[in-house]
């Protein structure tokens, strides 16, 4: 079945300053924006409430009965993943409004981490081990799907690889034949986060990790996947010769520890749902950079 014509679309960027004052009228919340947070695809904004404390404004681009469902399930589990020592924060308002679900959610303390290093990433892989288990005894939360057979929602879209170019075309069909092979969704019973990497982390000053944030896409599934959307993340170019040369060490103890941890066909498909993941969003939003860096990316263990 062909995508629908809006699946292909890119993501509408969050407008802060009307999506308060949609909450203002709907809700009453006297809301001040104080200013877009950097990092991101879709956006989100730091807003202050009337007593003074900070959140984080963010928006679902719809506003169905599943949506709701979705982040009613998303507050809960984020309060199993406070209990089990995971830094993630709360929900303080959620509202449905006509076209999109608007978010406030606490705003943890911390910074964007100034640098992604090796003791970074091994604190990183300690947290997301702490989602083992976590789950068990709850069908009622969907295991994560790999959407190698067939388009995600909203990401993970295969006809942009159609389009595109012929090494597209290519990764596409591998994609597929690895998709056959593999069950289309993940194993496990552990908590997961599915968009695990340094830009959605927040440190303090001793760089000790204060928050986890952008939890829309959490899941039931295996931990292990974190690691591999975090190795991922690790192929964006540092900022300097000691940031690359410090991603580079990171990357390679990364490499080592997935090897250790996950199996070679289960990597192969965590894998490919990387590269399809990436490089159609590389498509749809970025150029013709990114979409080469991620080819090469996925290429490194699919071949």
């Amino acid at each position: 079945m062909p995508d629908a014509p809006d699946s292909l679309a890119p993501v509408p960027r969050l407008d802060a300053s009307d999506l308060i004052e949609q909450l203002r009228a709907a809700t009453g919340a006297d809301l001040e924006l104080i200013g877009p947070l950097p990092g991101g695809q879709v956006g989100a904004a730091l807003v202050r409430w009337p007593d003074g404390h900070d959140g984080v404004l963010t928006h679902w681009s719809d506003a169905s009965d599943t949506s709701w469902a979705r982040i009613e399930r998303t507050a809960e589990l984020l309060d199993i993943a406070r209990d089990a020592g995971i830094p993630a924060p709360r929900y303080e308002l959620v509202t449905r409004l006509p076209d999109r679900i608007a978010v406030v959610q606490e705003r943890l303390p911390g910074e964007s981490p100034s640098r992604v290093d090796l003791a970074l990433v091994e604190r990183l892989v300690a947290i997301a081990g702490r989602g083992a288990g976590l789950l068990r005894g709850r069908p009622d939360v969907p295991a994560a799907e790999l959407y190698l057979l067939r388009s995600g929602p909203g990401f993970c879209q295969h006809q942009p690889l159609t389009q595109y170019d012929e090494r597209t075309r290519r990764l596409l069909d591998l994609v597929r034949r690895i998709g056959a092979e593999s069950p289309h969704r993940m194993a496990g019973d552990d908590l997961v986060h599915l968009d695990f990497h340094p830009g959605n982390v927040l440190v303090d000053r001793t760089e000790a990790v204060t928050g986890i944030v952008d939890w829309d896409g959490i899941c039931r599934g295996d931990h292990r996947f974190a690691l591999v959307t975090l190795r991922f993340d690790l192929a964006v170019p540092g900022a300097d010769a000691q940031d690359r040369s410090a991603r580079s060490a990171a990357a390679r103890w990364l490499d080592n520890r997935i090897d250790d941890l996950v199996d070679p066909a289960t990597l192969r498909a965590y894998w490919a749902h990387m590269g399809l993941r990436q490089v159609d969003w590389a498509i749809r939003h970025h150029g013709p950079d990114d979409v080469d860096r991620w080819l090469t990316v996925a290429a490194s263990r699919l071949g």
